[in-house]
């Protein structure tokens, strides 16, 4: 009698502390600390905070300073303009510790060459016409100007089954079927005003990578197949290459189910 007591109040124990972690796990709290350089030991003004399972952002003060929402479990991915970005698992330990204090590296970047080639415009429609450049993309880009024109759409063409079948608008297709959470977080950062505003500003397509589980060279490749230019996918904005893959998504999506091709309205 006495030992099957012990075993009750053993097993009984043991059910209370899973209950009492998996109600920790559940618990929102706020993560608080500063970003700083790491060798200035200066806080970064304005760096991001995005919590890559809840798609959240904040940035911080102009001293570096955070209050971020968080749970145990989240990956919170920090980034600052020039700076090596980290991701940064939450764990009880971290909820219940001290601020944190987060140190971001320096990048050590490369820098291509660039070969500058004069365009001579004349101000005559018909003669600059001829003399503006054309990427294999059929935008046009004139220099001084943001935007790009369309002056045609080619079509992709595969020589067989098998080229087909590797096609990476259609892996993503079949991706965001399987896993529809990805697309809703991409929907999201597209959408919410917050994200919106932090993604206007990035250009290291660090977050779309994540999302998409694809490297650099991937995601590339994949807005080449949406019919975007190297042009537009090397100077756009992370939000406007998010835009430009989810309108890639719905044209793919209506093709295949046989319907008119959708065109997101401008907002």
């Amino acid at each position: 009698m006495i030992k099957n007591l012990i075993i009750c109040f053993i097993c009984f124990s043991c059910y209370q502390a899973i209950a009492q972690e998996e109600i920790e796990q559940q618990r929102t709290v706020s993560l608080k600390g500063q970003i700083i350089n790491i060798k200035s030991k200066s806080g970064l003004s304005g760096a991001h905070l995005f919590n890559l399972n809840t798609v959240n952002g904040a940035v911080a003060n102009k001293q570096g300073y955070f209050d971020f929402p968080a749970q145990v479990n989240d990956t919170i991915y920090i980034s600052y303009l020039g700076f090596q970005s980290i991701k940064l698992k939450i764990t009880n330990d971290l909820l219940r510790g001290n601020e944190l204090l987060i140190e971001l590296h320096e990048k050590r970047e490369q820098i291509d060459e660039v070969v500058v080639r004069s365009h001579k415009l004349v101000g005559v429609l018909e003669i600059d016409a001829k003399n503006i450049p054309i990427d294999k993309y059929a935008r046009i880009h004139i220099s001084g100007l943001a935007q790009t024109y369309e002056v045609g759409a080619p079509k992709t063409r595969y020589t067989s089954p098998i080229a087909a079948l590797f096609n990476p608008v259609d892996a993503i297709y079949n991706m965001f079927g399987k896993k529809p959470n990805r697309l809703k977080k991409l929907k999201k950062l597209r959408d919410q005003d917050n994200l919106r505003s932090m993604m206007e500003g990035k250009f290291n397509r660090e977050l779309m990578m994540e999302y998409l589980d694809l490297n650099a060279q991937e995601l590339a490749t994949l807005l080449n197949e949406c019919n975007y230019s190297d042009y537009f996918i090397r100077s756009a904005s992370d939000l406007q290459l998010t835009e430009a893959i989810l309108l890639c998504y719905e044209n793919h999506k209506a093709i295949k189910k046989g319907s008119t091709i959708k065109k997101r309205e401008k907002e």
